[in-house]
């Protein structure tokens, strides 16, 4: 490849070196099927003519609403050989201002939906005036079957992409060959659940780039599989799995869409168990359920091999150490029993994975080191690693044999990564700030928000509003450490970024679900936490008491406060972090966080602002000398 290349010079170039490969593999009528390299740039040949035939012109803007799954890749692909900029949306979004919001913002012309969410699309079209086409992917579409008025199905447009490619094919070239590295690729809405999202704006050569940065850092043996969890609608999904095992030559299978997305979550365990991965993309959110799923499936054999297995793991991770530094310090002799132990525990836990599972890679951003140790020990490695959209997105990430636990690995290249003071200056190697990055891979902007991006791109450098630091020790590593926007604010003025403890204690803790920290300018920090009900009730059966029983409740609320106080004075986690940001009062949430009531974004990461406001009053409460007792009559009530 030339220097700049497009996202077309590039699945050129690779559908034609791996022609044979197998790329896009799903399950079809109870059967995995796989379409090739080959096939799947000759259907975007398809698809992007039939755009053409049916008026779309270069630059027109087309919106794309589906579950991941083949025909999303194929789809957009098609687009982009016809020239549009794909406006890639969240299933998540409901059929209210969200998605209007997207469809109009980005002055979409075109709309392609899959049947599961053509409901949606018709619910908010009256709304969407601009649209022309509805192109719907399914030829039978649940209770969908008749057409109304603006819709057309993709395989009509494949079939009208056949006669127009015998008829111009010359002029379907010329189009794809017309196409820039500075033409824009996607606008891609930032996942907040504000009514007016920023749309980022990724070049074709934001994507190519950023490919080959990563190719730096972490690298995919030939003909492997990936697992696509994550929605195909993120930036992550798109270079670290759609580009990237093109690139290498690989494949990406999708797990089986179910009838809604709980059901498609029933389905991942299947799906990796049919597929056997090699590797697969994850958050951290998911990677704790995987977690627990293991611990849970231990449990079950019976209390000694739980003990055994117990046993195995801390000498594991008592081996493993922070990876880079694996057998040091006069641990080497345990390596005996880490061979031991794998042969007879952990290389079942990874059959249940499929058993050819090299690594995942977690895509959230701070301190997962219990997760990262975990996933080490049973000989899955957890990698992770660190990017936002505007960066498209990777800026860093861990991989086999170049690992730190705890940082977000290390930093792609060629790119420019600096630390910088509240001034805007750069700090040394080891002093916190903000991460400052610029390279080919830094969004071209905000679509039609001038403002937004001169305060986040500036001189070419992308100021990430992220918290963290370069490894004194090794420069080439990253530690990220939280947002500047979620800082818990003391009442003397001083400044914390809370994520550190947060993902600590749900990580490291079978009892926590969830943790939110805060601190706003007020006497003393709080926890909001969601309780693992279940691990909870089993903890006080054993202790001979019944869990609905006011002595119950109390020592669930007890055994929460051991794990808040393991990280204070004389606790085993003392030191990890400043004794002041531990929280004096905790506050039991009665309902978890999620996608649907908006305190989770489609990543699963925790909407801060989403869960302090729905919680406003029981944050208020623990600020009380009545709310700042743990056994007080609210928590005792959400506990039950």
């Amino acid at each position: 490849m030339s220097e700049r290349t497009t996202i077309i010079d590039f699945v050129e170039q690779y559908t034609r070196q791996f022609a044979d490969h197998p790329y896009l593999r799903e399950k079809v009528d109870g059967k995995w099927t796989a379409i090739t390299q080959a096939e799947t740039r000759e259907t975007a040949y398809r698809i992007g003519a039939g755009l053409m035939s049916l008026g779309l012109q270069k630059g027109d803007k087309i919106a794309l609403l589906s579950e991941s799954r083949a025909m999303w890749v194929l789809a957009e692909l098609g687009a982009l050989y016809a020239g549009a900029t794909d406006v890639p949306l969240s299933v998540n979004l409901g059929e209210g201002k969200d998605l209007v919001f997207r469809i109009s913002h980005s002055e979409s012309r075109w709309i392609l939906v899959s049947g599961n969410h053509l409901p949606k699309i018709r619910a908010i079209l009256p709304e969407c005036q601009d649209v022309e086409k509805v192109i719907v992917f399914d030829d039978t579409a649940f209770d969908y079957d008749r057409l109304e008025e603006k819709e057309i199905r993709m395989s009509e447009i494949m079939k009208m992409g056949d006669e127009f490619l015998k008829a111009h094919r010359d002029e379907f070239v010329a189009r794809y060959k017309s196409i820039g590295p500075d033409d824009y690729a996607n606008i891609s809405y930032t996942s907040g659940t504000t009514a007016d999202p920023k749309g980022i704006l990724l070049t074709h050569r934001n994507y190519t780039a950023n490919v080959a940065q990563g190719h730096s850092v972490i690298t995919i043996d030939e003909a492997d599989t990936m697992l696509i969890i994550l929605p195909l609608d993120h930036c992550f999904a798109h270079v670290a799995g759609m580009y990237t095992m093109m690139y290498y030559g690989g494949s990406i299978a999708f797990v089986p869409i179910g009838k809604n997305a709980l059901a498609t979550l029933r389905n991942i365990p299947a799906a990796i168990a049919e597929t056997r991965p090699q590797v697969m993309l994850s958050v951290p959110a998911l990677a704790r359920n995987f977690r627990k799923n293991i611990e849970s499936g231990i449990k079950k054999k019976g209390p000694t091999v739980e003990k055994l297995f117990n046993f195995a793991l801390r000498n594991a991770i008592k081996y493993n150490k922070e990876y880079y530094n694996r057998g040091t310090g006069g641990t080497f002799w345990r390596k005996p029993l880490v061979a031991l132990f794998d042969k007879i525990l952990f290389k079942n836990v990874r059959e249940s994975f499929g058993g050819r599972m090299k690594f995942f890679v977690g895509g959230g951003a701070l301190l997962d080191i219990e997760l990262q140790r975990f996933f080490c020990a049973v000989g899955m490695p957890m990698f992770q690693g660190y990017g936002l959209t505007e960066a498209t997105p990777i800026i860093c990430a861990n991989s086999a044999g170049h690992a730190r636990f705890g940082s977000s690995g290390r930093i792609v290249r060629p790119m420019d990564c600096i630390i910088c003071d509240e001034e805007g200056k750069p700090v040394p190697d080891g002093v916190k700030g903000e991460i400052v990055v610029r390279g080919e891979n830094v969004m071209a902007g905000y679509w039609k928000n001038p403002k937004a991006t001169a305060e986040t791109v500036r001189d070419g450098w992308l100021h990430t509003g992220d918290m963290g630091y370069i490894c004194k020790e090794d420069p080439d590593f990253l530690y990220v450490v939280g947002r500047f926007k979620s800082l818990l604010i003391s009442s003397d003025g001083e400044k914390y970024s809370p994520e550190g403890f947060e993902d600590s204690l749900t990580d490291g803790s079978k009892f926590v679900n969830a943790c939110v920290l805060h601190n706003n300018q007020d006497p003393y920090c709080m926890a909001l936490i969601v309780p693992d009900k279940a691990a909870l009730k089993e903890a006080v059966q054993k202790q001979g008491l019944d869990p609905e029983s006011l002595e119950g409740r109390k020592a669930m609320l007890d055994l929460l406060q051991g794990e808040v106080d393991s990280y204070k004075k004389g606790g085993r986690h003392e030191g990890l972090f400043p004794e002041r940001w531990l929280p004096s009062a905790i506050g039991i949430c009665d309902e978890e966080f999620t996608i649907a009531n908006k305190m989770m974004n489609s990543t699963s990461k925790i909407v801060r602002g989403k869960v302090e406001e729905h919680y406003a009053s029981l944050i208020d409460w623990c600020y009380t000398p009545e709310g700042k007792s743990l056994h007080n009559g609210r928590n005792l009530a959400a506990i039950a």
